[in-house]
């Protein structure tokens, strides 16, 4: 794949002009809390005081995983692409919150283990019927891994609006997504893993082992997209290519949970630039999303306990990028208002 050409957000002469902005609203200084910042580091993706949430997306990326062979899931395979017939039928999570927030939403089959056939509203990249056991041999091939990519790279070139939310589905996918922070952070496994779609103590401590047994066989692998290749999933990894293109056409990336998020990690290592475009939507209650936020300097506009994946975290803080964008462009200032500022004796 083609290393993309993020360009850093960082610009002074904007960053005041927003911060003035911001500042001469009817309200005490500071006091729409973390609205304030995200109104500034939209302005500062956007290139402009004026700004627009235009056309929200978000696009679930759904894929299989040869791990889960290894008993990994509290869920059969088959799962995955039951679920990606619930996302058709309108009937998931992520379709209740992306429809009563007026979003958009795109279902990718990134490599599912089934034939959907034509279906109207899939959008189908499949790869492969799902990666191969990353226990016994990498997930994918290279060739494989950047095919992927650019797969997402294109579908969100093709996107008519300003931001990008990300989901995921995918049987066995935390189970990747640990091990993609374990290799790329050097995090012990065991601070790694979790629960995932609701494994008992037992089953946590089996998953722990698989990875730490994987990561041994594939000890030599470090490369951020060897690693991808090794142990990610081909949703991973489409949205990895999603991110960075999205980066680089400037659109806000609204990243969800802990899958979604291991995709970034990969992508952060390739182009660092691309965090500048993110707004973290929540932090997930699975073990590891932490401190994966941790390592990417994210500060998570919510924190509700969730773990479904979907894109559902990401669906459910698009309002507040509205609100952010909104009080900047609509609400008064205290010129306009002939409202009174603070005193500097005060």
């Amino acid at each position: 794949m083609r290393l993309p050409n993020i360009a850093p957000t960082a610009d002074t002469t904007l960053a005041a002009a927003l911060d003035d902005a911001i500042h001469h609203k009817t309200k005490p200084l500071g006091s729409l809390g973390m609205l304030e910042g995200l109104a500034r580091h939209l302005g500062l993706i956007q290139r402009t005081v004026a700004v627009t949430i235009d056309r929200p997306a978000i696009v679930v990326f759904a894929g299989d995983h040869g791990v889960v062979a290894e008993g990994v899931s509290a869920y059969p395979q088959d799962v995955t692409w039951q679920m990606v017939e619930n996302f058709l039928a309108d009937g998931a999570a992520i379709n209740v919150f992306a429809r009563q927030n007026g979003c958009a939403l795109h279902v990718v089959d990134a490599g599912v283990n089934h034939d959907f056939g034509q279906r109207l509203g899939l959008v189908d990249r499949k790869i492969a019927y799902g990666t191969r056991n990353f226990a016994a041999e990498p997930a994918m091939s290279a060739a494989r891994c950047a095919q992927a990519m650019e797969h997402g790279a294109a579908i969100v070139a093709e996107l008519p609006g300003n931001v990008v939310g990300f989901g995921e589905m995918g049987i066995g996918n935390t189970t990747a997504a640990a091990a993609l922070l374990h290799k790329l952070t050097g995090i012990p496994v065991a601070e790694c893993v979790g629960a995932g779609t609701g494994l008992s103590p037992e089953g946590i401590l089996r998953k722990q082992r698989v990875i730490e047994a994987a990561v041994e066989r594939h000890a030599g692998v470090d490369d951020p997209l060897a690693v991808l290749a090794t142990f990610g999933g081909f949703e991973i990894a489409m949205m990895a290519g999603a991110m960075l293109k999205a980066a680089e056409l400037r659109k806000v990336l609204l990243i969800d949970g802990f899958i979604v998020t291991s995709a970034l990690l990969v992508a952060a290592r390739v182009a660092p630039a691309v965090l500048d475009y993110c707004v973290f939507a929540h932090c997930s209650d699975e073990a590891g999303h932490r401190r994966m936020l941790e390592q990417l300097g994210g500060a998570p506009l919510l924190q509700l306990g969730l773990r479904l994946g979907e894109g559902t975290g990401a669906a459910l803080a698009l309002p507040l990028l509205h609100a952010a964008a909104n009080f900047l462009a609509q609400m008064a200032t205290f010129a306009s208002a002939s409202v009174s500022e603070k005193s500097d004796a005060a």
